[in-house]
């Protein structure tokens, strides 16, 4: 298997790749790459290469057609679980197919990131896209309140889902879906789930609360379990086909 790597527009310059320090070293000494062999260059924007090695630079040679995004643009809302769990999240998130990463501020989170575990996060993210053959990388925005977030929906025509286990008005999520959908929202709690006052403010928002099933999930698992139903449901022959 060729390897991958993600890397800046800014990089690129006509047919020529400029490789930073850190992309030299991976490719040299961690990959042992040598000058000539081959690689595959990812924009994280949609575009993909097959590169040549040339000491600190590239020659773009072929552009390559990936077809590894979903059908439909996932935008994930989490309020962000203790310990790494975030850093799980976005990983498989992004194998998952997710468009955008929003962590939030929740009553019940705890987590409170700094820069450097921001940036460890965007890192997760490049490299899940190269692993999982994306040519687009998930953009993973900072932190900000639950609140915030849901009233900064981009396009508020678009479905959006807040999965609520206990919640009466809950449907399956499976049964909300539609083939029609370009884009959708999925919100995604903390450990110990939403507060009453949460749930109402998603509603009076317009996102609609959703199950993922009979049983309580981890709040690092809900959101891979969401996010796998989805990308088998838009991704199924019949739905494609519609």
């Amino acid at each position: 298997m060729m390897q991958r790597l993600a890397v800046s527009t800014s990089q690129i310059q006509g047919e020529s790749l400029t490789l930073t320090q850190a992309q030299f070293h991976y490719l040299g000494r961690v990959l042992r790459l040598q000058k000539g062999d081959r690689f595959i260059a990812l924009d994280g924007q949609g575009g993909a290469w097959l590169a040549i090695l040339d000491q600190k630079t590239a020659q773009l040679a072929d552009k390559l057609d990936f077809d590894g995004e979903l059908p439909v643009a996932v935008h994930l809302i989490v309020a962000m679980p203790k310990g790494s769990g975030f850093e799980e999240i976005v990983r498989q998130g992004t194998e998952l197919g997710v468009a955008s990463f929003q962590p939030v501020w929740s009553d019940r989170t705890l987590l409170k990131p700094s820069e450097h575990k921001r940036q460890r996060w965007r890192r997760i993210v490049a490299e899940a896209a190269e692993q999982c053959e994306r040519a687009v990388v998930p953009t993973v925005n900072d932190p900000i309140p639950l609140h915030q977030a849901l009233q900064n929906r981009s396009d508020t025509t678009a479905p959006g889902y807040i999965a609520a286990a206990r919640s009466p008005q809950t449907a399956p999520l499976l049964t909300v879906l539609s083939p029609q959908t370009q884009q959708l929202t999925l919100v995604t709690g903390p450990e110990g789930g939403w507060t009453d006052s949460e749930l109402a403010d998603a509603i009076a928002l317009g996102f609609q609360p959703v199950s993922l099933g009979k049983r309580i999930l981890r709040a690092v698992t809900a959101p891979v379990a969401a996010l796998g139903a989805i990308a088998a449901y838009y991704e199924s022959p019949s739905i494609l086909k519609q």
